[in-house]
């Protein structure tokens, strides 16, 4: 689990700063104000999301394997499903493309990704110590 945490993460960094560094160099000046905000909304929620799978990953001796497979897929497919929709409908007036259904997809990850945090709130709660062996 810790593997696929880590390498999950590394792409969603990794991919923070490729979208950063666009933004930054590509699209400042070339996209209308409105839309740099919706980019940088995008690319904010990667990043929080990804340090936060993160600090989860070195939870696993402590935290049900559960409760942490639930919240990872919340937040995985809640940032493909809120981030992916935006970072593209941000580009629309360099590429023309952007399809209505992606109007749709982003509350859906919204709600995704709170409910990763809701699912985070009742770890806690049900989070009983355990000592670490070794």
């Amino acid at each position: 689990m810790t593997k696929r945490f880590l390498i999950t993460i590394g792409i969603m960094g990794g991919l923070c700063v490729i979208m950063g560094t666009i933004g930054a160099y590509v699209l400042y000046g070339n996209i209308s104000e409105e839309y740099m905000n919706t980019f940088n909304v995008a690319n904010e929620f990667l990043m929080f999301h990804a340090l936060a799978l993160l600090g989860l990953a070195f939870m696993n001796r402590y935290v049900s394997r559960s409760y942490l497979n639930t919240i990872y897929y919340f937040f995985v497919i809640g940032i493909i499903l809120f981030s992916g929709p935006l970072f593209i409908s941000s580009v629309k007036e360099l590429t023309g493309f952007a399809p209505s259904f992606l109007n749709k997809l982003a509350p859906i990850g919204s709600i995704l990704l709170i409910s990763g945090w809701i699912t985070l709130i009742l770890t806690g709660i049900n989070y009983k110590h355990k000592k670490r062996n070794g």
